[in-house]
């Protein structure tokens, strides 16, 4: 499975790239779409979920949350520690703009893939169908989920090289096994040569060992969870 995220107006050509590179592979992309930054590019999320790509609710607008320590200088991702009941207030906005686009609003990817217990239950009251977290794909509608790490590159120059070389190692080594390989990059990341080069790379050695590309949704109807 392979996700984009980052995708706004300043992020679209890099995105159209990278849409080009994988539909010469013949793998779809699920696009993580946070509503309230997307702006100008909803449009072409519309003509890329016509085109078979899946879309998943990436937050709303990724305001960070302050930690419960106030002497702490760290902020939380935006749906990382939400109580249920504040969780539903942000999804009830993030669901009203997705309506808005004509976007898909029944799964959902956390911004920086934390969700709280407060905002699953959340995501299950609104109806969601699927949340993808750091450690598993949750089918909201069974209670079953699919257990597999998010793999993904940071920016962190100074670790550049041994970033790529690892994501790389890691779909080959996850995909040789027969296991489930999620690869996911920032639009903003793209923009960075030995980012791009490697996240194809691992794309195509996935491929070399025959791993089956999937959607999010497609990858919760087809593969056996528990």
């Amino acid at each position: 499975m392979v996700s984009l995220s980052g995708i706004d107006s300043r992020t679209l050509h890099r995105c159209a790239d990278l849409a080009e590179e994988l539909g010469r592979r013949a793998v779809p992309m699920s696009l993580l779409v946070a509503p309230r930054l997307a702006g100008a590019a909803t449009e072409w999320v519309r003509t890329r979920h016509a085109a078979g790509d899946d879309v998943l609710m990436h937050g709303f607008d990724h305001t960070l949350v302050p930690r419960a320590r106030t002497v702490s200088l760290a902020r939380r991702a935006e749906f990382s520690t939400l109580p249920a009941h504040e969780a539903g207030l942000r999804l009830t906005a993030a669901m009203a703009a997705m309506e808005r686009e004509g976007l898909p609003i029944d799964g959902f990817a956390p911004p920086r893939w934390m969700a709280s217990r407060g905002t699953v239950i959340a995501l299950e009251r609104k109806g969601f169908r699927l949340c993808a977290d750091l450690m598993s794909i949750r089918d909201l509608s069974s209670g079953t989920h699919l257990r597999a790490r998010v793999q993904s590159l940071r920016s962190h120059e100074r670790a550049e090289t041994w970033r790529c070389f690892a994501l790389v190692l890691a779909a080959a080594r996850t995909t040789r096994r027969g296991g489930c390989l999620r690869l996911a990059i920032d639009a903003t990341d793209l923009i960075r040569p030995g980012y791009r080069t490697a996240f194809l790379d691992a794309v195509d050695v996935a491929l070399q060992n025959d791993a089956t590309a999937l959607t999010y949704r497609a990858a919760a109807i087809a593969v056996p969870v528990g």
